[in-house]
């Protein structure tokens, strides 16, 4: 039964600054107000989920054993707040052997949200996500979550909220 709410969040650009295959801690900024919007959220019981396209781990640039150590890092400097973690190493066109292939995981497809929708009884319909590219919001959209933010001035097709900061964010939960 789907009954839980979820925060989803993309994890480069709305967790960390995005500046490229970011799997080091030294290389890690936090976004402003990531600390007060994850308190927030699990205060008001969301379930906290990371989302993300991880074509780094496919390309060759870091093993999935050097992301899983980074984002146990990472949840640590974020006071344990993140619940779950998804991320898709594969990629189509750029990925080194097996992790050269299409993927319903790997986002704008929606199967990373539908296997956390499934895995932990989350309800669409009162999670939001946040993201920070057309691809977060196209694969949100296919998995039919209810509020759709997106963490940028990038034009999108698909239906959702522009934001300006992770501050913004909190009026939506």
């Amino acid at each position: 039964m789907l009954t839980k709410k979820a925060l989803f969040l993309d994890r480069d650009g709305v967790i960390n600054a995005n500046f490229g295959y970011v799997h080091r801690p030294e290389d890690c900024v936090f976004i402003d107000g990531i600390h007060d919007l994850l308190a927030t959220a699990k205060d008001l019981g969301y379930f906290i989920t990371v989302i993300t396209n991880q074509a780094g781990i496919g390309r060759g640039y870091y093993s999935e054993a050097a992301f899983h150590a980074f984002m146990n890092w990472m949840n640590t400097q974020l006071r344990e707040q993140l619940d779950a973690i998804y991320f898709c190493p594969y990629h189509a066109e750029h990925g080194i052997g097996s992790y050269k292939k299409v993927s319903l995981e790997r986002k704008p497809e929606p199967g990373m949200l539908f296997r956390a929708i499934q895995d932990h009884g989350l309800d669409p319909s009162k999670s939001l996500i946040i993201g920070d590219s057309d691809k977060d919001m196209e694969a949100a959209a296919k998995a039919k979550i209810a509020t759709r933010l997106l963490l940028s001035d990038q034009h999108t097709q698909t239906p959702c909220t522009h934001i300006d900061s992770l501050e913004e964010a909190l009026s939506y939960l």
